[in-house]
């Protein structure tokens, strides 16, 4: 049988939006205007899409260091569970709260 699987872009974003969580300092993700799901937009195709991650941070928490595990994370999830290499993981920290 022939054929092709596709992984929707509400399923990447949902396996993103996991990924992001696990990592220490990261409080959860922010939602906002633009079409998000539970934070995180997927731009592109299927293939090689750019994730976008809106992230909401703990107080104290190193940015730089929080979004470089951010980023891994991601990209390593998306290959493991989809057998997607992402072309890029953005993250935007969009606020600062206590945990």
């Amino acid at each position: 049988m022939e054929g092709q699987a596709r992984i929707s872009a509400d399923v990447l974003a949902r396996y993103a939006a996991d990924a992001a969580c696990e990592v220490p300092g990261v409080l959860g993700l922010v939602e906002g205007r633009l079409h998000r799901h539970r934070g995180v937009r997927v731009l592109g195709g299927a293939g090689r899409p750019t994730l976008e991650v809106h992230l909401r941070l703990e107080r104290g928490a190193s940015i730089p260091a929080v979004g470089r595990e951010v980023q891994r994370r991601v990209a390593e999830y998306l290959r493991r569970m989809a057998d997607v290499e992402p072309e890029a993981v953005d993250v935007v920290v969009d606020d600062i709260g206590r945990a």
